[in-house]
């Protein structure tokens, strides 16, 4: 039972797309760059190739199974899909955003007729109308944070993910709307008919994202400071500890959050470790 998974196939989610793709061991076969299918390592699994923002609708249709895109687009869209794991790249924030001058420093601050500037028109058309504001959107197709330097808007809404482009147009944030992030989603008919495949594709893609924040320590350490050891590296489900045949030394294996490894191995160090080795962690499987 073939299952089609819908990626970018090009834009800034594309090579972060397809990495994860690689690691997760799926991978992408005879891969072109005007290619609107590629196969893949895996039976019975075949990518689409196709813009960001088409993706939601895509899948919503049932013309792929499967799909990578961002929240944002999804909830842009308001196709009946089904989102099944935040892929955790592509973060940012929906916000509402007017410039420093304005009066308008709060949505409480508001009136009708106001003019909001967006590429995500159903997203602000249902954040004004759930709080009784009727609003004039002008959609357009980039540069959003220009528009009230021109006369086009009032208020802007947007992405934000450093705050960089915002601030340097004279900008505020009023309201965040939501976080978004890329994710896996899939359409829920297909959910139900191709199940056991998808959960498999979903699985490889989860196992990588568990594996990035982590690494694997590996260490040899004195008999008597083992409980010392313990306590300082608790891992996923405790160290693995085995005799060092023909010493007193015990080796010991963890797994180690990444942010936590520099603390870690000083401490370790000073309390007898020896012989420490961090190895990188390709996928975890729970």
């Amino acid at each position: 039972m073939n299952v089609q998974l819908a990626i970018p196939n090009k834009g800034r989610l594309h090579e972060p797309t397809v990495e994860l793709l690689e690691d997760s061991g799926i991978g992408l076969i005879d891969r072109g760059s005007r290619q609107l299918f590629a196969r893949t390592n895996v039976q019975e699994l075949e990518v689409i190739l196709v813009r960001t923002q088409d993706i939601p609708n895509i899948v919503g249709s049932g013309t792929a199974d499967l799909g990578i895109t961002g929240h944002d687009l999804v909830m842009e869209s308001e196709a009946e899909i089904e989102e099944l794991l935040d892929l955790d790249f592509g973060r940012a924030e929906m916000v509402l955003a007017a410039h420093e001058s304005s009066p308008i420093k709060s949505v409480e601050d508001i009136e009708d007729g106001v003019k909001v500037a967006t590429e995500f028109p159903n997203v602000t058309k249902r954040f004004f109308r759930e709080r009784g504001i009727e609003i004039e959107v002008t959609e357009v197709s980039g540069a959003t944070e220009v528009t009230p330097f021109i006369g086009i808007a009032d208020l802007i809404v947007d992405l934000r993910s450093t705050g960089v482009t915002l601030r340097s147009h004279g900008l505020e944030v009023i309201e965040k709307l939501f976080d978004t992030s890329v994710r896996l989603i899939a359409n829920p008919e297909k959910l139900e008919e191709k199940g056991e495949k998808i959960d498999e594709i979903k699985r490889a893609l989860e196992s990588v994202i568990k594996a990035r924040p982590r690494k694997l320590l590996i260490m040899n350490v004195p008999e008597e400071e083992i409980s010392e050891i313990k306590d300082l590296v608790p891992g996923m489900s405790g160290p693995t500890v085995s005799k060092v045949q023909g010493t007193d030394m015990l080796a010991v294996q963890v797994v180690v959050q990444a942010n936590e490894i520099y603390d870690v191995i000083n401490k370790s160090k000073e309390a007898g470790a020896r012989d420490i080795l961090v190895v990188p962690i390709e996928r975890v499987v729970i």
